[in-house]
């Protein structure tokens, strides 16, 4: 937690409503998304009890297993669940835009892409658990599924993984999201309770917004009280026409507060201005999305259970890459994030009082505009000389530091400046104006090199084996 988060919620703890602690949003939100709130039985890591999903707020979809230990129940839950989650995410293929790259062939890109909010990060790691346990179903053989199940499972897992990728949108936990834009006087753990994050947010915490029997959990799991006096006698029921209507009746229960809580909290974050460069990620985001569909079209095996040597060591350097670039991004695009670097010395800001636009360094042909700026700041400034310099102000600008002493900095111009012989209009910040530097750069960072999987070395297990499905795939647990 960083110092500005700290101070955020000792103020919201003295002052008894949560404080902003960003001023845009930093995540993409959908026109149409798909609301997915999943309940599980206690005790079991993803037999699922019930479902309450869909893109209308005014008309929510329950998906109810009367009995979860029951397979054939829950696979049927599960094809009625691909039902409509599949046809959502199916829609999204169709329009799409041809995008060319210069050092490969162009593709195809969606030009929108599926999003699946959920209460909280256990309704992620239940989407997740859910698509290992559906994934590699057989459609043939002993214990067959609907053929649409194993194809819901393989895009599950994709969407959980990907909620796990630094900046993507492509699946939003609420609480977690609300947690990035504003900071409550409970715990982190205690932010994890949808209606006591949202009652903070709006109205202050209140007792109510804690009450079990007022606002249900959120999910993955149940409350127990409500297992112990409600679903157990439920299932106890004698008729099945009756055991069915109260199960069903009673999960509403549960599960209709945290539906209207869902609403408001995307009502929330969509209030707020979205940052520069959400767009952007949105489009890695789309482009993933594109290439999992024409995974799965060419006929690809599921994804596999474990990722080989290779892959995870791939995998690490795209999501330290994509973390790296996601807080760099969110701080050009906040100036409450940029804060948090100011205090560290990482970052200042201040207002120019002299430029040189027409410096220049080297003889000759190799002679260079390097415009000098000098900055007066009372920020802390802990870099060195010789440290490459960005500014949210002016994104494509890159500086370095030449020198700081007493309240005073000095930076040079190195790139951003136009091909003339003098700066273009703009590129040098004029005398008066206030601006901020940085040390934080999303500069471009190569992949690592990594040896094909088939070269894995024995000290890494050696080559993975391709998978085969096999009739073992039916008989996994849902664990």
């Amino acid at each position: 937690m960083s110092l500005l988060t700290s101070l955020a919620r000792l103020r919201a703890l003295d002052e008894g409503i949560a404080q902003p602690v960003a001023t845009v949003r930093h995540c993409h939100l959908s026109e149409r998304p798909m609301v997915f709130i999943p309940l599980k039985l206690s005790g079991e890591a993803a037999a699922p009890l019930a479902a309450m999903l869909g893109t209308d707020r005014d008309r929510p979809r329950l998906l109810v297993v009367t009995q979860p230990r029951n397979r054939d129940l829950r696979f049927a839950w599960a094809a009625e669940l691909a039902g409509v989650l599949l046809p959502y995410i199916e829609g999204f293929m169709n329009d799409t835009e041809t995008v060319e790259r210069k050092s490969a062939d162009p593709y195809e890109r969606a030009i929108d892409a599926p999003q699946l909010v959920v209460p909280n990060q256990g309704g992620v790691a239940f989407t997740r658990l859910l698509g290992r346990s559906t994934r590699f179903r057989r459609t043939d053989g002993p214990y067959p599924v609907p053929e649409s199940v194993p194809l819901l499972g393989r895009w599950l897992t994709y969407l959980g993984e990907r909620a796990a990728y630094p900046g993507s949108s492509l699946m939003l936990a609420a609480t977690e999201e609300l947690g990035r834009h504003w900071a409550s006087g409970q715990s982190s753990l205690e932010d994890a309770n949808l209606a006591a994050l949202l009652a903070w947010i709006t109205t202050g915490p209140t007792d109510e917004a804690e009450d079990p029997l007022v606002w249900p959990p959120a999910g993955p799991a149940t409350d127990p009280g409500f297992d112990a006096e409600v679903l157990a006698p439920a299932m106890d029921s004698e008729s099945p026409e009756h055991l069915t209507g109260r199960i069903t009746e009673a999960l509403r229960t549960q599960l209709e507060p945290t539906w209207r809580l869902m609403w408001q909290a995307i009502d929330l974050l969509a209030a707020l201005p979205e940052g520069a460069s959400v767009a952007q990620r949105w489009e890695q985001d789309r482009g993933s999305f594109s290439g999992m569909a024409v995974h799965i079209a060419e006929g690809a095996p599921p994804q596999a259970r474990r990722d080989g040597a290779v892959t995870a060591a791939a995998r690490l350097a795209r999501m330290e890459r994509a973390q790296a670039g996601y807080d760099v991004q969110r701080a050009y695009d906040d100036p409450l994030v940029m804060a948090e670097y100011r205090l560290t010395g990482e970052a200042f800001a201040g207002e120019v009082i002299e430029t040189v636009p027409d410096n220049t360094e080297g003889e000759g042909r190799s002679r260079k505009l390097r415009p000098l700026v000098v900055i007066k700041t009372d920020d802390p400034v802990r870099l060195p000389p010789g440290t490459s310099l960005g500014t949210p102000q002016r994104r494509s600008q890159g500086a370095e530091l030449v020198e700081a002493a007493e309240g005073l900095v000095t930076l040079k111009i190195t790139k951003g400046m136009g091909r003339g012989k003098t700066a273009a209009p703009g590129a040098v910040p004029e005398v008066g104006e206030r601006v901020c530097y940085t040390s934080l750069t999303d500069d471009f960072q190569g992949s690592p090199a990594l040896p094909e999987p088939e070269a894995t070395p024995w000290t890494h297990g050696g080559p993975p084996q391709e998978y085969v499905p096999d009739d073992e795939d039916a008989q996994e647990e849902w664990s």
